[in-house]
């Protein structure tokens, strides 16, 4: 299964969703790979605790790659398997991002390398789940995550200008759907850094719920905890197993893998 965190939105909690429902998979004994597709690399350094400075050896390498594809052609593998990184976790691997990624985009686009991340995947084996994290914007990568993509998630803040934003990206993933990827299925919004004392995001989240958007119910809380595990490089699932804030991930992870 292939799934994309996707939100146009800047801090939303893309990554802290994508690395934290990863490793609860990986913790059930799925063999679980997140790939880092957001130049800024936070899903790398939650599990990895570091960036990786060789561009060889992150999924920039990949995309490099597929400008200078040879004419006799390349091996049977995906392309991806010599940049995957082992995490300290168990069962839990990363892709990791690079700054390179950025000068790059222009270069992909142009040579319309926009179904590469999909054919690869196909083709890579050995893994149970895979998370995409993505910029938040509409570019070159989250697009090629959509595309290479089973299901989305969609990271929503509780904010009002979220909201708004959230139409727009709806009709979005509708037009990537219908233009490039008939099997995308929109898995549910995730409601998150939600404060449910607070009038404010009760009531957005129940005009969303009225308006037949698909709100997941699971809804994950506000906690120092998530920026406490970033700093550690630990996804809570092992940061604080016993806290609310992990019980509410992995209600969420039961929640779309049961259907």
């Amino acid at each position: 299964m292939r799934r994309v965190i996707f939100n146009q939105k800047g801090g939303v909690g893309k990554s802290t969703i994508t690395c934290n429902l990863a490793a609860i998979s990986a913790m059930e004994g799925k063999r679980t790979l997140v790939i880092d597709l957001d130049v800024q690399g936070n899903s790398t350094q939650y599990l990895l605790g570091k960036k990786i400075t060789d561009s060889d050896k992150t999924i920039a390498h990949f995309f490099k790659d597929s400008l200078s594809l040879s004419i006799f052609g390349g091996n049977s593998g995906s392309g991806l398997e010599n940049a995957i990184h082992a995490t300290p976790f168990p069962n839990l691997f990363v892709l990791p991002s690079h700054p390179e990624l950025e000068p790059l985009q222009g270069r992909l686009e142009s040579r319309y390398k926009i179904f590469k991340l999909k054919e690869a995947l196909e083709k890579l084996e050995g893994f149970d789940e895979i998370y995409m994290d993505t910029p938040p914007i509409l570019n070159f990568y989250s697009q090629s995550a959509l595309i290479a993509a089973h299901k989305c998630l969609i990271p929503f803040d509780c904010d009002i200008f979220a909201r708004d934003a959230l139409y727009l990206l709806m009709q979005t993933l509708t037009e990537v759907k219908a233009d490039h990827n008939q099997a995308l299925e929109i898995e549910g919004i995730v409601v998150n850094q939600f404060q449910k004392q607070a009038n404010l995001p009760r009531q957005l989240v129940n005009e969303l719920i009225a308006e037949g958007l698909p709100v997941l119910a699971a809804m994950i809380s506000t906690s120092v905890k998530v920026r406490e595990s970033h700093s550690e490089s630990k996804p809570l699932v092992h940061y604080v197993p016993a806290h609310k804030l992990t019980d509410e991930f992995r209600a969420l992870h039961a929640e779309i893998h049961s259907s």
